[in-house]
């Protein structure tokens, strides 16, 4: 800006510009150091736009081997992703601390889907499934704009059925009975006997609902959330729709 370029007389040396760039870059430390929150998002309410920056969180809680308190299962988050890095930045050490703090052994799997074509996020957590290995038994279908306020709800193994976690009863959002998406926790054996979910259905939306008729065709029993009273606050939606346009492009073939 002008009053700085002021500070140095006549033409600008490297020099100069040297010391004027290593200036601006520990003013903007200093900024994010003073801003940020240090705690993620903020509890308690629903917030709609894109979160403040996170300060680094604490050393991670690591359980011991031997640890029975911990259980004997190991859950897959997986994280379909694509240029969401401020929600993410948020997302990744807030759940790290959410189910640490709940004694839930755990890995995160961001799905980051790299090329040019329409955001396919079914096809990013059948991804997500085959490479989060074989010491992992359970995973977590869950969108990263979308935190849990309420430590109440259950991110346990599912082991009588699939369990959405965000219920239409409690996201802020989507109330229809038959919706699935979201946050929804499984078995990998449920979810091989779903045959995964479909690679078909390119941009937002459906391919939860059509998820829903494979895991009534596969026999199963969608379970919810009891006794859960925080309603339609039990969740902070990160996606401000000003900001994050949806692909919302329709074709026919896919709604039939």
């Amino acid at each position: 800006s002008p009053p700085l370029l002021r500070l140095f007389p006549g033409r600008l040396s490297a020099f100069p510009l040297f010391l004027l760039a290593l200036l601006l870059g520990f003013a903007s430390l200093l900024w994010l150091q003073l801003s940020c929150s240090g705690e993620g998002p903020e509890a308690g309410g629903q917030q709609r736009g894109v979160p403040r920056q996170p300060c680094p969180p604490p050393a991670p809680l690591q359980p011991p081997q031997d640890e029975v308190t911990w259980g004997p299962h190991r859950l897959a988050l997986l994280v379909p992703f694509r240029e969401r890095f401020e929600e993410l930045l948020a997302f990744v050490p807030y759940m790290h601390r959410f189910l640490s703090k709940k004694r839930i052994r755990h890995h995160i799997f961001i799905l980051n889907q790299v090329d040019h074509f329409r955001f396919n996020r079914a096809s990013l957590i059948n991804v997500g499934f085959l490479e989060s290995g074989n010491d992992t038994d359970y995973i977590a279908m869950h969108d990263v704009d979308l935190l849990p306020l309420n430590e109440h709800l259950d991110y346990s193994f599912p082991e009588a059925g699939p369990f959405h976690v965000a219920s239409p009863e409690l996201h802020p959002l989507y109330h229809y009975k038959t919706y699935v998406g979201g946050i929804l926790l499984l078995t990998k054996q449920h979810y091989e006997l779903c045959n995964g979910m479909s690679n078909r259905f390119w941009g937002w939306g459906r391919e939860d609902d059509e998820f829903y008729r494979r895991i009534k065709g596969a026999g199963l029993q969608v379970r919810r959330p009891s006794g859960i009273t925080t309603g339609y606050e039990t969740f902070q939606h990160l996606h401000d729709p000003a900001w994050r346009k949806r692909d919302q492009k329709r074709i026919a073939a896919q709604k039939q």
